[in-house]
This record gives structure tokens, sequence and C-alpha cells, in this order.
């Protein structure tokens, strides 16, 4: 990964540390990925009583807490807003972005679905834009080949990055989704709720699809003859457009400059973070 500079010296040196705490929050997306770091550097020499907790309240919960001074880091799916950043400045709060990796948002299905072989970026948008609520219910009504069934969907809450990265690029305006579908900034639930109805979608990140590939399958996006599945080397290419998006982590530069061991962590991750990320199943920063 990129080294980074913070105006301050990272120490290349393990240090002991007595019961100190890092806190993170934020995106579920990005916690694989931090929640992978934070196990491996406990495990490093003099690292074994740092207490490390990795939350999931989403993008925007996340970057709550973390403009109120209640966080050392907050990870996030989508790069900070305006308001965000004005919270922060006016709480006193300075920061450093750092882009940890990329993600293929997977739209799923359950795998006993049968009849769902690819969707359009189209079809996508008539199934979520705020005209959809309590009007689109069937899939018959998204193309005419579809069975007339029950249309479930589930997905991110609205504090989510991925609730806004997907609302920006699918229905094409950031925020502007139906309401009537089951909402979780908790991805694992959404996972659950297709993988138990045949007659379910949901959208989230590609390392929960690839985590649970046996109760659920990826839906390949695009034209029938030109549909691509999510997957690393997709996203890499460039091909899996418009599903492709960055992730970060922000750092309050007091922790960086006051605590030794979010100084540590850091360097932690500047180090270690690019295989840690491609091993949780995402993709790395070239």
């Amino acid at each position: 990964m990129r080294n980074f500079v913070f105006g301050v010296c990272l120490m290349t040196a393990a240090s002991s540390y007595a019961n100190e705490i890092i806190e993170i929050d934020g995106s579920s997306t990005v916690y694989p990925i931090m929640e992978a770091v934070a196990e491996e550097f406990s495990l490093a020499d003099g690292n074994e009583m740092v207490h490390v907790t990795v939350g999931v309240s989403g993008t925007g919960g996340g970057f709550k807490r973390f403009c109120r001074g209640e966080l050392d880091i907050a990870n996030a799916s989508r790069p900070i807003k305006q308001e965000e950043i004005e919270a922060c400045a006016e709480a006193g709060i300075e920061f450093q972005e750092i882009l940890i990796g990329f993600d293929a948002l997977s739209v799923i299905v359950s795998t006993e679905n049968t009849f769902v072989n690819y969707l359009t970026v189209d079809e996508l948008k008539r199934m979520w834009e705020t005209s959809a609520q309590q009007k689109i219910t069937s899939w018959k009504q998204i193309r005419d080949e579809f069975p007339d069934v029950p249309l479930k969907l589930a997905g991110p809450g609205t504090d989510s990055g991925t609730f806004d990265y997907w609302t920006e690029v699918i229905v094409g305006e950031a925020k502007a989704s139906r309401a009537d579908y089951q909402a979780s900034e908790d991805d694992n639930i959404t996972v659950r709720f297709v993988s138990r109805d045949k007659y379910a979608l949901g959208y989230l990140g590609l390392a929960y699809y690839l985590e649970n590939q046996g109760a659920v399958r990826a839906v390949p996006i695009g034209s029938r003859e030109e549909a691509v599945v999510p997957s690393v080397k997709t996203a890499k290419d460039g091909t899996y457009t418009p599903l492709t998006r960055p992730l970060y982590i922000y750092v309050e530069k007091s922790s960086i400059r006051d605590r030794k061991v979010v100084r540590d962590f850091i360097e932690f991750v500047d180090v270690h973070g690019q295989e840690l990320v491609e091993e949780v199943g995402f993709i790395g920063v070239d």
C-alpha cells in the first residue's frame, strides 16, 4: 500500500502498550478490512494489550461519531461530504483521508432463483427509484419474460455509504430511493433476507457476496450479451461498471499526533493493508 504523509514521524519499532484502545466505526463494507487489520495488529509483538474496536454504524453514522470526537478512525465507502467536513470543523476535528481499496457493489439473489440471468442498469433503476414505491411490486413489471411473482428488496439503510453510492449511480440521485424495502446497515441481514426468499434481491459489498456464495449468487450487470459478474478481476479491468467504487478511512489528526499507538496502527495499515484488503475480497490500491 502507498506510504502516506501525516506531518509526523511514523515509528517502525513495535512498542508495548498497556490497555490502549483504538476506536473505529463506520462503513459495514470497510468493516471486514479493518477487522482483519485490527486482528493482525493485535497479534504483533508488543500490541497484545491494545484493544481495537471496529463498529458498523454505516458511513454516515461513523462520520457523525467521528465529528463528535468519539473515534480515532472512521471507515467510509464514499468520500466525506461537505456538511460532514463542516461538522468536523465546528468541533475542531481535523482529519487525514486515506484511500485503502476499491469495492464492486454486488447485486444478489437467492441460489434458488432460476430466472434472473442478468439485469441492466435501467432495470435496477426501475426497481429502486422513488416512484417505484408501492407500485413496482412484481418481477414481471421489470421484464415481461420474468414471472409474475413478488419483488422483494433488501439493502443498506440511509446512513450507509453504499446506499449513497447506489442511489447516485443507479437511480441517478444520491439518497433518492424507494423506502419500502428491508433496510439495514448490517450487510449480513441483507444476505439472510435474500438467501431465505427466492424472489428477493439485494445489493451489498463484494466481500459479503464472496463470503456467502453458498446462499446467494451475484447477478451479472449489463446487456444480455455483455453482462458482467462482480469480481476483483472485473473491477480491476474496468469492465464491471458503474458499480466499482473507492473505499476510505479517515484518521483524526490529534490521535495521530498525540497517541503513538494510533501512529503505529496507521503505519501497520500502510505496510500490511494492501495484502489484507485483497485477502478479505476487495481490490487493492495499485
